[in-house]
């Protein structure tokens, strides 16, 4: 009872602590705001980095979405919203735009066709605004839109039983999106877990420094793919997109 008490007490303590460091950033643009003068994007950015410092708490390189399971992510909806409602627009696009930002970061590591597909979205919101083509409230509106597509795309691959790093190489074998009228959803999977099965064998080996197993690596998901006839008639350019793939995680391990 005592312990849960004090575990009470505590998290209250970080919340009100949270709250404070809110309230005195935003109180700090708007104390620069009625200033003369226009507040520059270099004061913007510094008070958004010390909120997100007090607010994720993160050590070293700030990393939001390295585990769904903490509380401050993007996953986690009721903060994406408390940021979108901040009563400091400027304050709130840029927290939007470097939560997604990161995320983008992370597909460039781990998976090529949703690094593709969310940096060129990122990019169109952002110059979108920067032209004034969207209010404040529009492209905060756009980036949590945006925001849930990468969480939707998250849990869709939950729901196919796939981990992040399958999830990518499903990404690649469809990126084409007619391959879903040729294969089933089951036989996609199948491809998947057994490509991702393959390499996970060949780990321990040099990528980086033995472009004779790189070779390799290619020869072995050409021959997978083929025990599959993938891909369909027409579509040969996909190969190179899961080949792509494949050295993209051959070069991260």
């Amino acid at each position: 009872m005592r312990q849960a008490f004090s575990l009470s007490k505590s998290l209250a303590s970080l919340a009100e602590r949270r709250e404070e460091a809110y309230f005195e950033t935003v109180r700090s643009v708007l104390v620069k705001i009625e200033r003369p003068g226009a507040i520059s994007l270099k004061e913007i950015n510094a008070q958004v980095n010390e909120l997100l410092k007090q607010s994720v708490q993160s050590e070293g390189v700030v990393n939001l979405f390295a585990d769904v399971d903490k509380e401050f992510n993007l996953f986690n909806t009721a903060f994406m919203e408390e940021i979108s409602k901040m009563p400091e627009k400027n304050l709130s696009i840029e927290l939007l735009k470097k939560l997604i930002a990161e995320q983008v970061r992370t597909y460039k590591r781990t998976n090529i066709v949703k690094s593709h597909q969310f940096s060129e979205m990122l990019d169109k919101i952002v110059k979108s605004y920067l032209n004034g083509l969207l209010t404040n409230e529009e492209v905060i509106a756009e980036l949590m839109k945006m925001a849930q597509d990468i969480a939707n795309a998250h849990q869709n691959g939950n729901a196919m039983g796939l981990t992040d790093e399958e999830l990518a190489f499903y990404d690649a074998l469809t990126q084409p999106g007619a391959v879903k009228d040729v294969y089933s959803n089951d036989q996609l999977i199948a491809i998947t877990k057994e490509l991702t099965e393959e390499l996970r064998k060949s780990r321990t080996v040099d990528w980086e420094k033995k472009e004779s197993a790189r070779a390799g690596m290619r020869r072995m998901v050409k021959r997978l793919l083929k025990k599959y006839k993938y891909p369909p008639e027409g579509m040969e350019d996909a190969v190179q997109t899961v080949i792509n793939q494949c050295e993209m995680w051959s070069g991260n391990q």
